[in-house]
């Protein structure tokens, strides 16, 4: 691990920790001693595959890892990394990540170019110490690979050389794997996003009419990416055999941390073989920075098997909407930010679960699921009975349903989302002595929607257009901003007294009425009558007689 600047002018490595060992045995890693955030809550749920009769299993370990940091009062650092082939590299960076960002690398940065720079050079330096971590299985490859003859083909050499191929897979299997990798870091009350891959970061305010908006701050990097196509063909790939494909080694990231075989070693693979230069990358998208102020209610980061799984199950064309309807709702009914997540992490699994059951066009669809890790920072928007003792750790795992209709449709009653006005913002002290919202009353339609889409280039920069849409599918890669709104109200109730009965007293004066029911005649009642009495919800079917004009 080096100590000093990398060529390029990055923050290089922080000295290494002592690494003292535990009474239990186990080392200390990068993070043990950063506390952590209380204004935020992770949810998860490892990868899933469904039997014909509902069983689930997993495929593979779970490989989401996140973190969620409070350095002090005016920095604070989340993540969420998505593995794929094992959980070693998103394992190391979701490790190592802090310690490029949290050791001292921001106490003299006070510009926004300043603090995306540090961010950049985080990913650069970190993807560089992966790969040196594991440099002694490269050495040892290499060494084992020297012992076959020149030109012996990999069947002939399975049968001849059984022992040494079965060593060389498994120093495969150590050096395989990547993370997508997906940083928000708060400085200054100011928001930074930095990503590679496909996990995604949402933010979400209120306008002065108490509309939620829903912006995302991230770019997806996947063969959806019309930016990153361009990118690739200039490479020299083939970028319609790329999307037929649909994977990039084994994975469907552009870039990521990590995964040798599609960097250092993509000259082995036939559909990258072409290129001029490496392929995937590691080089970040940084977004900010974004003032956090009083219209500031939540962020939320995700891996793709959140938002994915519900895409898949529902059909919704603005499936960003939808995953923070859903948190919103259940900051109503949930006690804790733990709470809230794991409630939306098990709807969106369970919905995709009931899909596979119930719904045969979307069966091949919904036969699998990937990890899902749920990330949500709140900054003012309360939560229902915080700092209430009796209901202070309280978890809802059924709370408020969600209606699996059309995309744009609307159920008779919509969800309950409230969004209060708040003036002041919310600190670790004073997080637990807010008000206790009252149930919501639900708004019944939701608002015009409104996208911003960036166009974002491979060395990161990019440039904004604002176009109304009815019609945007918020899954499209080169969508990093999208902005949506959907009403969400705010309603306080009367509190309503009863009488020594235990009945509530009379607050409507029926006399007027009563006077009027009086003052009719016997025909009129009859009449009021057969207007007032229930009718079936079936219209019965009058038969017309058939009549026909005869010839002549």
């Amino acid at each position: 691990m080096a100590n000093s600047r990398l060529s390029n002018g990055s923050v290089g490595s922080p000295p290494r920790l002592g690494l003292q060992v535990r009474n239990n045995g186990h080392a200390l890693s990068w993070t043990d001693d950063l506390p952590v955030c209380q204004l935020s809550g992770i949810g998860f749920s490892t990868n899933q595959v469904y039997r014909e009769d509902g069983i689930r299993r997993e495929l593979h370990e779970f490989e989401d890892r996140s973190f969620h940091f409070k350095l002090n009062d005016d920095c604070y650092l989340y993540g969420v990394f998505d593995g794929h082939d094992g959980s070693k590299a998103s394992n190391f960076t979701s490790q190592r990540m802090p310690a490029e960002l949290l050791l001292g690398q921001l106490v003299e940065t006070t510009s926004d170019d300043e603090i995306k720079e540090v961010l950049n050079q985080a990913f650069i330096a970190v993807e560089k110490s992966f790969f040196e971590s594991i440099d002694h299985v490269f050495a040892e490859k290499t060494t084992i690979q020297l012992q076959l003859p020149e030109g012996l083909n990999h069947y002939d050499a399975c049968r001849q050389f059984p022992e040494i191929m079965s060593k060389l897979d498994e120093l495969e299997r150590n050096i395989t794997g990547g993370t997508t990798a997906t940083v928000a870091l708060i400085c200054h009350k100011n928001l930074y996003v930095a990503n590679v891959g496909d996990s995604r970061a949402l933010l979400c305010t209120t306008d002065d009419e108490g509309m939620l908006r829903v912006m995302q701050l991230s770019v997806d990097h996947s063969l959806m990416n019309e930016e990153e196509l361009n990118r690739l063909a200039q490479l020299g790939l083939d970028t319609d055999q790329l999307k037929q494909c649909r994977h990039i080694g084994s994975s469907d990231s552009t870039r990521c941390i990590g995964d040798y075989h599609v960097k250092g070693g993509y000259k082995d693979i036939d559909i990258l073989r072409s290129a001029i230069r490496e392929p995937v990358i590691a080089d970040p998208y940084v977004h900010g920075g974004v003032t956090i102020d009083s219209s500031s209610c939540f962020l939320i980061l995700m891996s793709d098997g959140l938002y994915q799984a519900l895409q898949d199950a529902t059909g919704c064309d603005r499936v960003n909407v939808e995953v923070a309807r859903m948190v919103a709702a259940e900051f109503s009914v949930q006690s804790t930010l733990n709470g809230v997540a794991q409630a939306v992490v098990d709807k969106v699994a369970r919905i995709h679960h009931d899909t596979y059951l119930t719904s045969p066009d979307k069966k091949q669809l919904c036969q699998k699921r990937g990890d899902i890790t749920l990330l949500v920072r709140n900054f003012n928007y309360p939560l229902a009975n915080a700092g209430s003792p009796a209901g202070s750790a309280s978890y809802h795992p059924v709370s408020i349903p969600f209606y699996q209709g059309r995309a744009n449709s609307q159920p008779p009653v919509s969800v309950p989302n409230y969004l209060p006005v708040t003036t002041t913002s919310t600190s670790d002290s004073d997080l637990m002595s807010l008000t206790s919202p009252q149930t919501p009353t639900a708004s019944g339609t939701p608002g015009k929607d409104t996208l911003t889409e960036s166009n974002t280039s491979g060395s990161g920069q990019s440039t904004l257009n604002t176009y109304a849409s009815t019609n945007s599918t918020s899954t499209n890669s080169t969508q990093s901003s999208g902005e949506t709104r959907f009403p969400s109200r705010y309603y306080q109730t009367t509190k309503l007294d009863l009488d020594e009965n235990g009945k509530l007293e009379a607050y409507i004066d029926f006399s007027d009425f009563y006077r009027a029911i009086d003052k009719l005649t016997e025909a009129q009642r009859e009449s009021l009558n057969a207007e007032t009495k229930p009718k079936s919800a079936y219209e019965p079917i009058t038969e017309e007689s058939e009549s026909f004009v005869p010839e002549n």
